[in-house]
């Protein structure tokens, strides 16, 4: 198979020897962590959370720490991975129809949902014109797993067997990875493409007692323990997976690709979410590392200042496979150094919970954001956040956004809205 795009273009990008991608392209695996802070890791710098298999990744890796989602809620975060798109490009921006409806409404309205997947091009359809097959694992919201192009997958998406974000798909991980490996197993060579999207460290906040044991002398919080023994009980998972890779000898020849669905900040004194995290503009909801491995093509180093997004993952997967991304794909090739830096800003949008109108990105918006170099601004909308003011802040000086600079910095703030206007003007 000989790679479409310009191996100029595809490997603009530190190599480390002159070795091109295989005839085949190279097995993609996507690690996607499910609400996980961007800084809840060893190789974050986090001083109690032990991720040894994840910082053996990072330290393999191309490591973006100022990675991002669109979206800090699951559904219209997990769509734009699987996409390449935005969530209002998509149009799955909500994880439920409205709420209160009537329940053979609320069916309807969440067929009308999960049929959006069926009109955009996805990673494993396209991958598939490639010769790949591909694998569901874990969070999937979009019905039954062919729904979203996958040759094999455990979700069925059955509402009326419980099919609503992943059903049988969660066991992944918690259950173990054996799944993972009859897939691999069965592709018998021919190359792969696995989206592994464990239900961790998500709650229910439940992990084995010896990792509990751990972390409970830890921190005065049981809360806090139980997450914190979560999230080194994904990072086990994680090297399951990329410990089976190296056994079965394919490390060399895969990309793996890590990054989380959206942020958490565990509450000290209840076992949900603490604000300014999930469903939040600001870093602690949208804010992630973005991680790229492929042994001999990505130098492994360290990015702290140029912030990238998930739109970037698929058409950076798409490059290395030899696979145009579509025209409506906004982001950029990773692989291409100085692709994300050439650009002005990354952009974002947050949205309710439930839909106000499953078909109408605009009616359930919250939010708009865009971070541009150490600038971030945050534009609210009415009527779904009354009340709120537009928000600037200086995320080198203020990397917690503790300190809004908005009316200090009027210019500044005239200056990304523009751009967020330009980006989606949402009317």
């Amino acid at each position: 198979m000989v790679m479409r795009r310009s191996l100029l273009g595809v490997l603009a990008f530190s190599i480390l020897g002159a070795t091109a991608a295989t005839a085949a392209g190279p097995n993609v695996v996507m690690i996607i962590g499910d609400d996980q802070a961007w800084g809840d890791f060893g190789f974050m710098g986090h001083e109690v959370i032990q991720t040894p298999h994840l910082d053996r990744l990072a330290s393999q890796s191309l490591v973006f720490t100022r990675g991002y989602v669109p979206s800090s809620l699951c559904r219209p975060s997990l769509a734009t991975l699987a996409t390449g798109l935005y969530p209002h490009q998509h149009k799955i921006t909500c994880n439920d129809p409205p709420p209160r409806l009537a329940r053979g409404e609320m069916l309807r309205q969440r067929a009308q949902q999960i049929a959006y997947i069926d009109r955009v091009p996805t990673l494993p359809r396209l991958l598939a014109g490639q010769g790949y097959l591909s694998l569901q694992t874990g969070k999937w919201w979009e019905g039954h797993y062919r729904r979203g192009g996958f040759t094999s997958g455990m979700t069925h998406g059955d509402p009326q067997r419980g099919g609503r974000h992943g059903d049988v798909g969660l066991k992944i991980g918690r259950e173990g990875l054996q799944p993972v490996f009859d897939f691999i197993e069965r592709a018998g060579g021919r190359p792969f493409f696995l989206w592994y999207a464990p239900f961790l460290p998500h709650e229910p906040h439940n992990p084995p007692q010896a990792l509990l044991e751990k972390y409970t002398g830890k921190t005065d919080s049981i809360h806090v323990a139980r997450y914190w023994a979560m999230c080194e009980w994904f990072d086990q998972t994680c090297g399951e997976l990329l410990g089976h890779l190296d056994r079965k000898g394919l490390a060399e020849n895969t990309l793996v690709v890590f990054v989380t669905d959206n942020g958490w900040i565990q509450q000290r004194d209840g076992p949900h979410y603490a604000p300014r995290s999930k469903r939040s503009p600001y870093d602690g909801g949208i804010r992630t590392p973005i991680m790229l491995r492929w042994p001999r093509h990505i130098e492994p180093r360290r990015d702290e200042q140029t912030p990238v997004i998930s739109v970037d993952l698929a058409p950076t997967i798409l490059a290395a496979c030899g696979v145009e991304p579509t025209p409506e794909m906004p982001g950029v090739n990773l692989l291409d150094t100085e692709a994300p830096k050439q650009r002005e800003a990354i952009f974002g949008e947050i949205f309710t919970h439930n839909a106000v109108d499953v078909h109408n990105p605009a009616s359930s918006l919250m939010y708009r954001w865009c971070v541009e170099g150490r600038w971030k601004l945050i534009v609210p909308r009415e009527p779904n956040v009354p009340d709120r003011a537009t928000e600037l802040f200086d995320l080198a000086a203020d990397p917690h956004e503790q300190h809004d600079l908005s009316a200090q910095q009027p210019q500044q703030v005239e200056a990304l809205r523009r751009h967020i206007d330009a980006w989606w003007p949402a009317d």
